[in-house]
Parts: C-alpha cells; structure tokens; sequence
C-alpha cells in the first residue's frame, strides 16, 4: 500500500507525490523524472540536476482556481512524455492539488471519465482527497471535455461531496 512519503506512479510517465518525497534526489532520477510540477505556494523546489520546475502556485482551500492550470499542466505533461521523460506531481500532502491535477490530466490525455479517473489514481495513492472545490472544477473539466459528467456533488450527512464518496460516508454520523 502507497504510503505518505511514496511517489506512486499513476501512468508510465506520470508521477503523484508529497511535497517531501519530492524532494528525494534519488527517488526522482532513478524513475527518469525531468520536470516536477510543484502545486503550493511556498514549498521550495529542490534543486536537481536536469530536472525543470513548473510552479502552480494554489493554495488548497475550496476557493482556489486550480482548473485556470488544468490544460497548461496537462499539455506540459504530454510534451515531457513525448520526449521520452517522466512528470512527478506533487502539493504538500499529494492528497488535494497534486492529485486533482493528475485527474484532470486523465480525463483530457488518457480519455478517462472523472469516475475513472479517480478510481485509477485512488488505487495507487488510497488517501487522494481533492478539496470540494477542485471536485467542482473537475466536475466542470469534465462536462467541457466531454458534454456530460460520470460524477456529480451530491447532499451528504457531512456536508456536500463527490458522489465518488457516497458509499464511504453512508451511515456515519456527525
């Protein structure tokens, strides 16, 4: 099972990770990883040889535009994959920004519904939980790319959330 401190591999090229497994000299290069794309705004990029650093910088509150950063992340990917190289996302716990750029990444270059999206990510990183905010700009993403959504925002006993969620949180009480 993936820990907090892993870098898990979503695809072949594609990279999730915690602010502090990025910066894992190690880790990063035996995994030929040449662009990390850093999702705060105030952890530093660690200096690696031949490595680029993207910054995006959002913070993790419901607010936050990520989507602005939804198609210039997903086409930095593609372009470093097409070079024969590897992307590592990550944000300071690779549970809210890092992971929902890798959905949104899916969704547009991998033709994954959000549902299947997150379903893929949560399997290799069990603990991904976008803020409810970036689940509505996923949501969005998705009806853009696709004219229709595989995951809506539904009434909970906890509050709103991902209909992803519903079985999980059937029966708790608050």
């Amino acid at each position: 099972m993936a820990l907090f401190r892993d870098i898990v591999s979503i695809t072949d090229h594609l990279y999730l990770s915690s602010g502090a497994a990025a910066c894992n000299e190690p880790n990063i290069c035996s995994r030929g990883i040449k662009c990390i794309i850093n999702a705060t705004t105030n952890l530093p990029d660690t200096t690696i040889p031949g490595v680029e650093h993207v910054r995006v910088p959002v913070n993790d509150v419901p607010h936050s535009e990520l989507s602005a950063h939804f198609d210039a992340v997903c086409d930095k990917i593609e372009a470093v994959k097409k070079q024969g190289n590897s992307t590592l996302v990550h944000c300071v716990g690779g549970i809210s920004r890092s992971s929902a750029l890798c959905l949104a990444y899916l969704m547009k270059c991998k033709k994954m519904t959000l549902e299947e999206a997150h379903s893929h990510v949560k399997a290799r990183r069990p603990f991904i939980r976008p803020n409810i905010g970036f689940w509505r700009q996923l949501i969005q993403y998705e009806r853009t790319l696709y004219d229709k959504n595989s995951v809506t925002i539904i009434e909970s006993n906890v509050g709103p959330i991902p209909s992803v969620y519903e079985k999980e949180t059937q029966g708790m009480l608050w």
